[in-house]
């Protein structure tokens, strides 16, 4: 497990992040700030390759915008990143891929994934990565990597443990 201490040489490690990811393993991190969580964000956005999928997953207020956000300027994003919360996806063109923001919170059925086009997102150039999306299980690809973000408020109001497993 990650400490803070190590936070700093890890985030700037990132062909050892590149490489426990490639080999399928889990890595658990701790932040305990929401700017050490938008850092880990950054790192994996600057990892992420055209056609990877991401899913993030936590109870509402754990960090999962702000993880977000830290990934969008990993690719390069510029600008306000929020959660599309009803609007499902967001689509930010302007980095090195196109990023694909979905929020599945809201969503009602399956088939509004369909109508949204989400095949073309998923196996597309860009990069997704999908808030809710034990909501969608029945549609994600074979292969994705789940981000996990938990609160512990015995160690802290700013604390995170933030799993990051290749499935």
């Amino acid at each position: 497990m990650q400490t803070p201490e190590s936070l700093d040489m890890q985030f700037n490690n990132m062909e050892e992040l590149k490489a426990a990811l490639s080999a399928g393993e889990n890595i658990i991190y701790e932040t305990n700030s929401p700017e050490e969580t938008h850092q880990l964000g950054l790192t994996l956005g600057r990892l992420s390759n055209p056609g990877q999928v991401y899913t993030l997953v936590g109870d509402l207020g754990v960090g999962k915008t702000v993880f977000t956000q830290g990934f969008a300027a990993g690719l390069g994003v510029i600008g306000p990143v929020n959660s599309p919360t009803f609007t499902i996806v967001q689509v930010y063109e302007e980095g090195r891929m196109p990023f694909y923001h979905f929020d599945v919170y809201r969503i009602g059925d399956v088939e509004e994934m369909e109508e949204i086009g989400y095949e073309d997102m998923f196996y597309g150039e860009g990069a997704c990565l999908i808030e809710w999306a034990n909501l969608i299980e029945e549609i994600l690809p074979d292969s994705y990597v789940e981000i996990t973000i938990e609160k512990d408020l015995e160690k802290g109001f700013e604390y995170r443990k933030i799993t990051i497993a290749v499935k």
